[in-house]
């Protein structure tokens, strides 16, 4: 068993799941993987059923009954991670857009001491680092980082990534039941509420490439719990109830 753990959520994944687990377990370093599955009707899970008999003490999933979001299912791993008593646990999507050899970096900046969050960023050292996006995407993408970074004031360029690593420390220190969001402003809230309790943050440069296999998860509704959970989360925040 690693000490590692990297959470994978799957829905319709079965282009990307076998290659996915495939590439992090041939990586120089150990990490066990998660596949949280919210009952793809695809049937990922059934391909990472078949390849628990290649990786049976590493490979782990856990199956949902229902499509709840993206923060529910990482919630769920999280509290499965914590369970398994894992040092570091890492999100990462399934679709090779972020990319799984920069796991390594992300794991040693945590061993190193250098951060308790570790994130794949996309926008740091003044450049953008997207491949594949069109520009309204990636300008949206960019700008609604500015735009929490100027209502939370997080010292965070990449305030929306999805590439993370955790010590366990930090998650230990969350009430699950507590985190609102359930897409991607999920993100958001899991750094502006570790930031606000003292953990330290440092990001890690990566490169984004768009997916090729699959279809996308992004749609309007993501966008606008974004917008309008931002401003609440900074107003509750301002009367310590995070």
């Amino acid at each position: 068993m690693s000490k590692a753990l990297v959470i994978i959520p799957t829905y319709n994944e079965k282009e990307n799941i076998e290659e996915i687990i495939r590439y992090v377990f041939d990586l120089t370093r150990d990490f066990d993987i998660l596949i949280v599955d919210d009952n793809s009707p695809d049937g990922t899970a059934k391909i990472v059923e078949k390849l628990q008999e290649s990786f049976p003490e590493n490979l782990h999933l856990l199956n949902r009954k229902n499509k709840e979001g993206l923060g529910k299912a990482y919630i769920a791993g999280f509290e499965w991670a914590l369970q398994g008593d894992y040092d570091y646990v890492f999100e990462m999507d399934a679709d090779f857009s972020h990319p799984p050899q920069k796991l390594i970096d992300l794991l040693e900046s945590l061993e190193k001491n250098k951060a308790d969050i570790s994130v794949g960023s996309r926008y740091i050292g003044g450049k953008i680092n997207v491949v594949d996006w069109d520009l309204y995407r990636i300008m949206l993408s960019y700008f609604a980082s500015i735009y929490v970074r100027m209502i939370t004031h997080i010292p965070v360029k990449d305030t929306t990534a999805g590439f993370v690593g955790y010590k366990k420390e930090v998650l230990q220190a969350f009430d699950f039941s507590k985190i609102e969001f359930v897409g991607y402003a999920f993100q958001i809230e899991m750094k502006f509420k570790a930031w606000k309790k003292g953990f330290k943050i440092i990001e890690i440069p990566i490169v984004f490439t768009d997916r090729t296999k699959g279809k996308s998860k992004m749609h309007g509704g993501i966008i606008s719990e974004a917008i309008w959970g931002v401003l609440k989360m900074k107003w509750k925040s301002v009367f310590h109830r995070l």
